[in-house]
């Protein structure tokens, strides 16, 4: 198969790029720019550039059907927030020449708006965070007596598209009311509804799966051992886990009632008051540690070719657990956080471990069990590209 992978500089793009590779099939990246990350790994066998989807939807999607046509691709894979959108929204556009193994787009617009997700989530018993809802700035509003600060401000998109291109949301906290109607009032006028939901004390709990038009073909689960910037963030080295029975029940109520066709990640808080995971979001598209998942014996991508070419897929029911991943640059990144800054400026917990164990840690650079994300003897290309971008990136 013929297979385009979109957003070359992603490092799921790079574990999709040498998934497919190895198993023979013929990988083209394409990118704002070129040379990309994953463009640089020999399984790559094409390249093209594209408009920024960014800023031009319309432009990207343009360039993507001529380049369908034009290279003959057989399956479009997106990879990030801004292809894979715009990709949904004109998927009848583009399977009448290859094939898109990606949600309609009503089921993704659903799981995109938190709004609507979490009303769908409370009809199906899924347990989410107490939540009040802003219509507008202007709203007038009075806290529930359950609700107390801290709260989290979280606008109903992540991400929203203007006559300018698409502009980013993130979720902000207050600690008081005053700060409270301060976020609102800066709060873009687009990115409402807005919730305001309880902060939720307890560790991450992500569920990664792959359906076949409403039926579960893989689930995966992996624990954040480290992650960037140090008070959370993205994970720079993670471990494979099983999967939690309860967060696994939630997902699949949800991911079944949105008719799911794909891959996604389903994003829980284990509350540590109930111990129940509570649904803070779902991700329709491929998520940054997917080669840990890769690495544990769960080849999403290769799933995914699969269920869009129709072949009769065995649900995965097992991988290997204690399996660890580890993007090194990340983790240094963090590790210089640590050593340059302070407790307080990286709002660090007095338990943190300190600098020395730190750097003893970080310092443990082998063992049986980890595999490194970019780092690829056998190809080596993406992490010499990688490293010169970082040096880069310092100057």
């Amino acid at each position: 198969m013929k297979v385009l992978v979109t957003d070359g500089n992603n490092r799921a793009a790079l574990a999709i790029t040498r998934s497919l590779g190895k198993k023979g099939h013929l990988v083209v990246v394409g990118a704002t720019g070129h040379p990309s990350l994953a463009s640089s790994s020999k399984y790559c066998q094409d390249r093209i550039v594209y408009p920024s989807p960014t800023e031009s939807p319309l432009n990207f999607i343009e360039c993507l059907l001529e380049v369908v046509k034009s290279k003959d691709i057989d399956i479009v894979l997106p990879v990030s927030d801004v292809t894979t959108i715009p990709v949904c929204e004109h998927k009848s556009s583009l399977e009448q020449y290859c094939k898109v193994p990606f949600p309609e787009q009503d089921a993704v617009k659903l799981a995109a708006n938190k709004a609507q997700l979490f009303q769908v989530a409370e009809e199906l018993g899924v347990a989410v965070p107490r939540t009040l809802m802003l219509e507008s700035s202007s709203q007038q509003f009075v806290l529930p007596q359950e609700m107390s600060f801290p709260l989290v401000i979280k606008p109903g998109r992540s991400r929203i598209l203007t006559d300018n291109g698409w502009i980013s949301t993130s979720v902000k906290y207050a600690n008081d009311s005053e700060e409270l109607k301060r976020t609102i009032e800066e709060t873009h006028p687009l990115a409402f509804p807005v919730l305001l939901q309880e902060r939720i004390i307890g560790p991450g709990v992500g569920v990664f799966a792959c359906y076949d038009h409403g039926k579960p073909v893989a689930f995966f689960s992996h624990r954040r051992l480290r992650e960037k910037p140090p008070s959370g963030g993205v994970s720079v080295l993670r471990e494979s886990i099983p999967v939690a029975p309860v967060a696994r029940d939630f997902s699949e109520r949800l991911l079944g009632r949105l008719n799911w066709h794909g891959v996604a990640m389903v994003e829980f808080k284990l509350d540590t008051r109930d111990n129940l995971p509570k649904l803070i979001e779902i991700n329709g598209r491929f998520w940054g540690s997917l080669q840990l998942a890769i690495d544990a014996g769960v080849d999403f991508p290769h799933l995914l070719i699969d269920t869009a070419m129709l072949k009769t897929v065995d649900p995965v029911i097992d991988y290997k657990v204690g399996v660890k991943t580890r993007w090194f640059l990340g983790d240094l990144d963090r590790l210089l956080l640590i050593l340059l800054k302070s407790r307080a400026e990286l709002n660090l917990p007095v338990r943190h471990k300190n600098k020395i164990m730190c750097l003893l840690e970080f310092m443990k650079l082998w063992d049986s069990n980890t595999h490194y994300e970019v780092l690829s003897m056998a190809d080596i290309k993406p992490w010499l590209f990688e490293v010169g971008r970082w040096f880069r990136g310092r100057n």
